[in-house]
């Protein structure tokens, strides 16, 4: 299905290959899922990729396995599968990988405020790394913080600027050590995103750091 929303930024050859591989962490996973979900680009980057690894796999010698192999890999397998309706689709749709974790739409996230009027929602992965759902008011601005390691950040609904650019939705921001920055929503609509960090930020001002440990960000 092609999508119907405008995408400018885009994941990484790195992120795609990894995932094609099953080496990301399960948050990180979710975030390029739910991208792929959305774009027809990357869809199409990560097939060309699973192609290849599968033609690397078959020119490989056989070797033997495990008894219990198959066992080990359908309990990894322990995601439902949820029907969502595509992104844009309702203003309580979510995309079919997140509504799998929150069990339906944005109705069924059970949220918990930040203060500021910002609101999460941790979704239960792996601890390799963390995966929320951020609910941010129009206009309201996230504390200016940077990062220990990297944060994975895709729009939902609504948009935000920060000091890099503009994301819409299905845009995903990739933030580094390098990179210090104050996310505003914009005016008009409420933005909602699924971000995923493997390390905790670095808030510049007091107060945020004081609860961060309260909030686990």
């Amino acid at each position: 299905m092609t999508s119907s929303i405008s995408i400018r930024h885009h994941l990484t050859d790195d992120l795609l290959l990894g995932y094609a591989a099953g080496h990301l962490s399960e948050a990180f996973g979710l975030v390029v899922a739910t991208h792929v979900s959305l774009c027809d680009d990357c869809r199409a980057r990560l097939e060309s990729y699973e192609a290849l690894g599968g033609a690397v796999i078959e020119g490989e010698a056989e070797e033997a396995i495990s008894f219990d192999a198959l066992s080990r890999i359908m309990a990894r397998l322990d995601v439902p599968v949820v029907s969502a309706p595509p992104l844009g689709r309702g203003k309580t749709s979510l995309p079919a990988p997140v509504a799998a974790y929150v069990g339906g739409g944005v109705e069924a996230v059970k949220w918990r405020s930040v203060g500021m009027g910002v609101r999460q929602a941790i979704l239960p992965t792996g601890p390799q790394a963390t995966a929320r759902l951020l609910h941010i008011p129009a206009g309201q601005a996230v504390p200016d913080h940077g990062h220990r390691g990297t944060e994975l950040t895709l729009v939902l609904r609504g948009a935000f600027r920060d000091a890099t650019d503009r994301f819409g939705p299905g845009d995903l921001e990739i933030a580094d050590e390098d990179v210090l920055h104050k996310p505003i929503a914009e005016a008009g609509e409420d933005c909602i995103c699924l971000a995923a960090t493997d390390a905790p930020l670095r808030f510049v001002g007091f107060l945020p750091r004081l609860l961060q440990p309260l909030f686990r960000v």
